[in-house]
C-alpha cells in the first residue's frame, strides 16, 4: 500500500475520545491522529485485507496455471478453488 498521508477533520463521540487518548497513552503515541492509524492497524484487517504480497499473487497464478493445464479452461467450483489454495 501507499504510504500517502491524508489529513482529514473528524467529529468523535466522548467514548471514541477516550479510546484514542488510552491507545495513545498506550503506545507512547505523539497524537490521535497516529492513534487512529494504530487502531485501524490493530483492527483494520478484520474489515478490509491489507495488499496482497508478490509471493502470494506468484503462488495464485501458478494454482491457476496448474488448473488450466489439467482442466482447460473450465471454470472451477467453489470446493475446487478451496481445495487449490488449500483453504
Amino acid at each position: 500500500m501507499e504510504n500517502t498521508q491524508i489529513s482529514a477533520r473528524v467529529e468523535l463521540s466522548q467514548y471514541a475520545n477516550k479510546i484514542l487518548a488510552v491507545i495513545k497513552a498506550k503506545y507512547g503515541l505523539k497524537d490521535k491522529s497516529e492513534a487512529i492509524n494504530k487502531f485501524a492497524d490493530m483492527y483494520g484487517d478484520e474489515i478490509v485485507e491489507k495488499e496482497a504480497k508478490d509471493e502470494y499473487i506468484k503462488e495464485m497464478i501458478e494454482g491457476v496455471n496448474e488448473y488450466i493445464k489439467k482442466h482447460g479452461h473450465k471454470s472451477m467450483g467453489g470446493k475446487e478453488l478451496d481445495e487449490l489454495f488449500e483453504v
